[in-house]
């Protein structure tokens, strides 16, 4: 079992996550704390749930070799060279630039094989802010792992919040702010599928153990930072997730 009581917050330094309140998690947080990935499983992303990004790629899903939109989610994995946590710092690198996916992360709580619609709940520990970034390209059948899978391209966090405090995980706002850059805004109501629905479908074929992360998916738009940028993710009235982008030569991991 992975459970949480209120919010699961994991401190830099501290060997164990701590499990305490909103208040105490925006206390630590205004003092400038920095935070080890709340969670530790196996983290997967989800590709072309947004219906706003099925309807940008228009005519080409029905193009081949696929010649439809996908009939089942497009999963990936993000693997554990690319886990980081609040306030880390992540190299650009090159002048492409770092797309910042700010994506709901679904946490489970206990072991999920062939779980029903009406059933999902009772298997999700609580959610998190995974900011599932990415160098931009075009490939979206066919996730890269050479874009995807860079160092601390993964930062979850600041914490897991209970299941209990999230009324509607289907209807919460998203923010990614980016100083100097006007916000960017989402909402997880665009889903595809929402997250009774994911978690059912990605479970008829696959087992998702306690600790286990998967996202609800990236909103279509998402903004593209360079070097030297920070960026903010908000989802609802949850504690932000901060992120530093620096150029590449330039310590990762430790806040400026």
């Amino acid at each position: 079992m992975f459970s949480v009581a209120d919010h699961l917050l994991h401190v830099e330094g501290e060997a164990l996550p701590r499990d305490v309140s909103t208040a105490a998690v925006r206390s630590l947080l205004a003092a400038g704390t920095r935070c080890r990935p709340p969670v530790s499983g196996a983290v997967y992303g989800t590709l072309l749930n947004d219906r706003h990004a099925l309807e940008a790629l228009g005519a080409a899903v029905n193009a081949a070799p696929y010649k439809a939109p996908p009939r089942a989610p497009i999963l990936y994995l993000k693997p554990r060279n690319t886990h980081a946590g609040h306030r880390a710092r992540v190299v650009v690198p090159g002048s492409e630039g770092v797309q910042v996916g700010a994506s709901l992360g679904i946490v489970i709580g206990r072991t999920a094989t062939r779980v029903a619609v009406h059933d999902a709940f009772d298997y999700i520990a609580g959610y998190t802010l995974v900011a599932d970034l990415s160098v931009p390209h075009a490939s979206v059948y066919r996730p890269s792992v050479r874009f995807r899978a860079r160092d601390n391209f993964c930062v979850i966090g600041p914490a897991v919040v209970a299941r209990r405090h999230v009324a509607d995980p289907d209807q919460l706002a998203i923010a990614v702010n980016v100083e100097g850059s006007a916000s960017f805004t989402a909402t997880t109501a665009t889903n595809v599928r929402g997250v009774a629905q994911l978690l059912a479908d990605v479970t008829d074929f696959m087992t998702l153990a306690p600790g286990d992360v998967i996202t609800l998916g990236v909103p279509h738009g998402a903004p593209v930072v360079h070097a030297d940028a920070r960026a903010t993710i908000v989802i609802g009235d949850w504690a932000p997730l901060e992120i530093e982008f620096v150029a590449a030569g330039v310590a990762q991991g430790e806040p400026a």
